[in-house]
């Protein structure tokens, strides 16, 4: 008899890093340290008004006091049908949708219904760093391919090749990412995809960032550009960062009916169905007008030509310049290694602990997105916070 209080299994995934940065700010900000984060990766505004009256209205409902259906609000899976033909041009039935309790669930539920022991996954670094926990909690394993800055952190079609072998059973696709805010052209894209249907392999493509593209770079979404792969792609989206509505935890998986179906069966058991109140908000993003979303990118917009312009003028600093989400993450390797306040930091880790400790300013190391030497900065947080938080990460960096 064992005699492990955790389980192997669980005792293995690791801690989410961006939200122990987050949580470690918050708390040293309520001690009364002047911390500025850059580590959340939620939006700063506030959910658009419309959506929470349409919640505070769900509340009165009596009928959204009930139990639902375990994959969603009929009207809801409708409306997300109709609302990713808008956006994405991917047409779907609601038979093809499950709500999720938010994002990751939806991630997670995508590996289990997918997944066998031993199967791999080909996962492009830098990483979400959700990635690869349900990749290992479904048996499977995951495979890394090395993307760095001065290719603008996209993997190649040949890189891709390299790491694929006879159990590679699927790839992990974003565009927009997160962490880099790398957006794959068209052309990549379509290449990607036929490599994919040419050598029969999934592609869960995460989608949760469509609305957050800059400049001229495009969304596109590979089931509409390459329609041969459509038997074989999972799409993940959710209302969390078009919306700015993080805490209402609700996502969504977009597959063939049997892939939905063994994942509702699986939602059935685990969660059953998400808050009714929250899908109800969830109808009222979806369906309604997309111009709280464009502030909100405007302001990102704002933002991201800031902090590139500040992190593009650190001596031994690679920035590529973010093309989506609401993410900068430069390359710090060339400031490893130098004396901060008598301290000579060798790794990301090490630096992002001094700069917490000695500036007072918490970012993400690379490391926990799946490989050294980078750093994740959002600019989703206020102007003045922003301009503050990367002004003392260059005067400290450039000493």
């Amino acid at each position: 008899m064992s005699t492990d209080r955790i389980s192997t299994r669980v005792g293995a995934i690791a801690p989410s890093a961006t939200l122990a940065v987050s949580n470690k700010a918050k708390a040293l900000r309520a001690a009364g340290e002047p911390v500025i984060g850059f580590g959340a990766g939620e939006p700063d505004f506030a959910t658009p008004q419309h959506i929470v009256e349409a919640a505070i209205e769900a509340c009165r409902n009596p009928q959204m006091h009930k139990y639902s259906a375990v994959g969603g609000l009929p009207e809801l899976k409708e409306a997300i049908a109709a609302k990713t033909l808008r956006d994405s041009g991917l047409q779907c039935t609601a038979a093809d949708v499950l709500v999720t309790n938010g994002g990751k669930h939806a991630v997670y539920n995508a590996f289990e219904a997918l997944l066998n022991p031993g199967d791999e996954v080909l996962l492009p670094t830098p990483y979400w760093t959700t990635y690869p926990e349900p990749i290992a909690l479904a048996g499977g394993v995951t495979v890394p391919v090395l993307t760095s800055a001065v290719d603008g952190f996209r993997a190649s079609l040949e890189q891709l090749e390299a790491a694929r072998t006879e159990d590679t059973k699927a790839l992990v696709f974003v565009s927009p990412s997160n962490p880099t805010g790398a957006v794959y052209p068209r052309d990549e894209i379509e290449a990607i995809g036929r490599w994919a249907v040419e050598h029969g392999l999934w592609v869960i493509t995460d989608e949760i960032y469509e609305h957050l593209v800059y400049g001229d770079n495009e969304h596109h979404s590979m089931p509409v550009v390459v329609p041969e792969l459509r038997d074989r792609c999972i799409v993940l989206n959710g209302v969390a960062k078009t919306y700015a509505m993080t805490g209402w935890r609700v996502g969504w998986m977009i597959a063939r009916a049997d892939v939905i179906k063994a994942a509702q069966n699986l939602q059935s058991h685990c969660t059953s169905n998400v808050a009714n109140v929250c899908q109800a908000a969830a109808l009222a993003a979806v369906s309604g007008p997309l111009d709280a979303v464009e502030r909100m990118r405007d302001a990102f917009d704002r933002r991201r030509k800031a902090m590139y312009r500040l992190l593009s003028g650190i001596d031994g600093v690679l920035c590529p310049e973010p093309q989506g989400a609401f993410y900068a993450y430069p390359d710090l390797t060339g400031v490893l290694g130098r004396n901060y306040g008598g301290v000579t930091p060798t790794t990301t880790i090490e630096l992002a602990e001094l700069m917490l400790e000695q500036i007072k300013v918490a970012i993400v190391p690379g490391e926990a997105f799946g490989v050294a030497g980078g750093a994740r900065l959002s600019f989703a947080l206020g102007d003045d916070d922003l301009g503050e938080g990367v002004g003392r990460i260059v005067d400290y960096l450039n000493g």
